[in-house]
């Protein structure tokens, strides 16, 4: 007797592309159809079970209904000289009036009542265009590294202090950041009118560019003192609570 044909669609049909870098997990996703009017249940293989993580892996899809299987590549030293031999096999069976049992189903199942779909693994690298520049990886990684120091210094610091006390640092942090604001606000009137001044004095290029810079060095100080300030009156609090 024949085996039978497959009735799931498959989309994609022949290939499950990965898209690199391959530093982190690349997911691919695949979509089963049932153009069938009768529940069929699916299980998903690959000759590679270690690399690959797949949800759902097995389940039932109804009449007229479609699942979508996330194909997940874990991270690996990629080389481009080296062709990937990994392949995927979507398997069914038109499943039984009243299902109990899903290792059963596949179990007492017999070969020829088996379908099944065989997908090859395609492993690119991103074009010159989807690759990102140098700046905006040294800024997110310099974002993430951020980010990450600063939740490690406020876990270290949070778990020092009893709710009270943290509660006086955290009111005390609010305060600091409303009178810095307040002075900001202060100090914008004069930074607008001094902008008109500048524009009608008859200022060479070059003392321009001067000017611009100094404002900017300006206004970095301003920015680094306040921080300092703001450090060095949480410390003096640190040092009451621990006293």
């Amino acid at each position: 007797m024949a085996k039978s044909e497959q009735v799931l669609v498959l989309e994609p049909q022949h290939e499950l592309k990965f898209k690199g870098p391959f530093t982190d997990v690349v997911t691919t996703n695949l979509k089963l159809m049932n153009p069938t009017e009768k529940n069929i249940c699916f299980k998903v293989k690959t000759t590679a079970p270690r690399r690959y993580c797949v949800r759902p892996n097995s389940g039932v899809i109804e009449g007229g209904s479609s699942v979508n299987v996330s194909v997940m590549l874990q991270p690996f030293d990629y080389d481009p000289n080296e062709k990937s031999k990994h392949k995927f096999m979507v398997q069914s069976i038109f499943a039984p009036s009243d299902i109990t049992d899903m290792e059963a189903v596949w179990k007492d199942a017999k070969p020829d009542d088996l379908m099944d779909s065989k997908l090859r693994c395609l492993f690119e690298l991103p074009s010159e265009n989807e690759k990102p520049h140098e700046g905006e990886v040294n800024k997110s990684v310099s974002s993430n590294v951020t980010k990450t120091e600063s939740t490690t210094m406020f876990k270290s610091f949070s778990a020092t202090l009893d709710d009270s006390e943290y509660k006086k640092v955290l009111d005390e942090n609010k305060r600091l950041q409303t009178e810095i604001q307040r002075l900001r606000e202060e100090t914008k009137p004069f930074k607008e009118e001094e902008g008109p001044r500048m524009r009608k004095s008859p200022i060479s290029s070059n003392l321009g560019s001067t000017s611009s810079s100094l404002v900017k060095e300006e206004g970095l100080n301003n920015r680094i003192l306040a921080i300092i300030v703001v450090f060095f009156i949480i410390g003096v609090i640190l040092g009451k609570v621990v006293l």
